[in-house]
């Protein structure tokens, strides 16, 4: 499924127009990031939890080359599965 299939489901679901579920999902995704931007996280009871994780520094190599490169730190988005969910996927 990809956004324009997902918008399409959304205005069918609320019985909207795919305009509005458009902004209604963008809005949804700015508010997610912004949440997790700042470090929060972000719970929909049954659907999942977004959270940020921190990724330690590691070496790692180039492909190409094979030569040993230097990953840095970073911060990365991680999401766990709500039992609702988990149980509708079986």
């Amino acid at each position: 499924m990809n956004k324009s299939d997902l918008v399409a489901a959304i205005a069918k679901s609320a019985n909207l127009s795919k305009a509005a579920a458009e902004k209604a999902l963008n809005g949804f995704t700015r508010a997610v990031g912004g949440a997790l931007a700042k470090g929060d996280g972000v719970t929909l009871v049954g659907f999942g939890s977004f959270s940020v994780a921190k990724r330690a520094a590691r070496n790692g190599r180039n492909p190409m080359t094979g030569k040993a490169i230097k990953i840095p730190a970073r911060r990365t988005v991680k999401f766990r599965c709500g039992k609702a969910l988990a149980l509708t996927v079986r």
